[in-house]
């Protein structure tokens, strides 16, 4: 199937997921991860109506998406990957949304770049639902006072929670630790669920679903040498 067939059976799968969950037509926003795609495989998709955007890197985001968003100025663009403090500048001044404030060394760059530029993108707390030594986020325990910490010790407004589950465990688990940490943390956004999941998140409350693979395929990689 096209990348544009591949984006209608994906919104089709989240508005049966809705229903099936009895929640609200259109509660559940979809993030289409267009991390290693060139900005021609992502024209398409901008033409079938898609608006909202995940990038993994920086860098790479800078290379395709000034000019996308010059023409397409109602893009919300979202970094879902990690941030790097000596990329913070650069990230308050392209992304829309950044979904993985994880540390305090980078809320505090965000928040001295947020004050600098006056361009103020939507922050998320990342989660690291699973406990795993190799993955970025907030382990839960500290999810509570961390989000406190950037509210009131650096004055930044965080609106969501993001999450990445382990690979080889059942989601579930971890979208419900999400969603109760969330109302804990009294925030509205969920960020959770992707190509493989991403049904299943909506029934536990995910508000965005991260969707990459299952619309644009697989991704291409360099090859290695």
């Amino acid at each position: 199937m096209s990348v544009t067939e591949n984006l209608a059976s994906v919104l089709a799968d989240i508005s049966a997921a809705e229903k099936a969950a009895g929640r609200a037509p259109g509660s559940v926003d979809l993030i289409a991860v267009s991390k290693t795609h060139p900005a021609e495989a992502i024209l398409p998709v901008i033409a079938a109506g898609q608006r909202r955007f995940g990038e993994n890197r920086v860098q790479e985001a800078q290379g395709k998406w000034p000019g996308l968003k010059a023409t397409h100025p109602d893009i919300e663009l979202h970094l879902i990957g990690p941030l790097q403090s000596n990329k913070a500048a650069d990230a308050v001044a392209l992304f829309d949304v950044i979904q993985t404030v994880d540390r305090e060394k980078i809320a505090r760059e965000l928040a001295k770049e947020i004050a600098r530029q006056g361009r103020t993108p939507t922050l998320y707390v990342q989660v690291n639902t699973g406990a795993e030594p190799q993955k970025a986020g907030i382990a839960p325990e500290e999810t509570v006072a961390f989000v406190g910490f950037c509210r009131s010790d650096l004055g930044l407004v965080i609106e969501g929670l993001m999450c990445i589950p382990p690979v080889d465990e059942n989601p579930g688990p971890h979208f419900a630790l999400l969603a109760k940490l969330a109302r804990e943390c009294d925030v509205t956004r969920l960020s959770m669920g992707m190509s493989g999941d991403y049904e299943t998140a909506v029934r536990f409350g995910a508000t965005e679903v991260r969707v990459g693979t299952a619309i644009f395929g697989a991704r291409p990689y360099p090859a290695a040498g």
